[in-house]
């Protein structure tokens, strides 16, 4: 079992989509998660459907939905104040070394990260590598096992298969509640989702059953 893990997107919602039944897997466990999220994503396209924020009001409406959203993964959140599309210009050093103060302290045994350069967004792939390299800083000893998401369809191509592939439909249910706290974001994402019950065994079979990662090699 795991001691503690660490979960380090750049987006509010990254953990929703792609980790939050992981996430409620490790929780039902006991084991607690720790999310360091890096931005507010405030130069997201979504205000809402039908639209409910602006440009100036989103980052205030996503910092709220970020937090209900920890709140129903019953998980530590830790906001780190970068800007939302710049993480990619920002000094990888100086990004590792501030995730590295977390790390240190809270000493983890997972983090759950993207795979840079398989992450589709810039943000995710310089987000991601800033993590990778606070993990590399640390001592060999208690450096702590990095599960990378790739998200690019040729990740299987250019990868292989991935080595941890859950299923995580037992915590469907508390993964769903989770991308509609983010309530900006969910409507603009799901489409035409329905979440109704009757529909959530098929929205699991099609779309959101299985959350897969790379085991990162040091």
């Amino acid at each position: 079992m795991e001691s503690h893990v660490v979960v380090i997107f750049p987006h509010p919602d990254d953990e929703a989509f792609g980790a939050a039944g992981t996430i409620a897997h490790f929780r039902e466990q006991g084991v607690p998660v720790t999310y360091l999220c890096g931005t507010l994503g405030e130069m997201g396209r979504n205000m809402g459907n039908p639209i409910f924020a602006t440009r100036e009001s989103l980052p205030n409406h996503r910092k709220k939905e970020l937090i209900a959203a920890c709140k129903v993964l019953d998980i530590n959140l830790h906001m780190l104040g970068y800007r939302d599309k710049t993480l990619e210009f920002e000094s990888r050093n100086e990004i590792a070394e501030h995730l590295l103060t977390y790390l240190e302290d809270i000493q983890p045994s997972l983090i759950i990260t993207h795979y840079p350069g398989h992450a589709v967004h810039p943000d995710h792939n310089a987000f991601g590598a800033a993590a990778i390299e606070a993990v590399q800083r640390m001592k060999h000893l208690k450096r702590p096992k990095v599960w990378a998401q790739a998200i690019t369809n040729t990740r299987i191509q250019d990868l292989g298969e991935p080595d941890i592939s859950l299923d995580i439909t037992p915590h469907f249910a508390k993964k769903f509640d989770t991308i509609l706290a983010h309530q900006s974001q969910a409507a603009g994402v799901l489409g035409d989702m329905d979440p109704s019950l009757e529909k959530l065994a098929d929205i699991v079979k099609n779309k959101l059953s299985t959350e897969q990662f790379y085991l990162w090699n040091f």
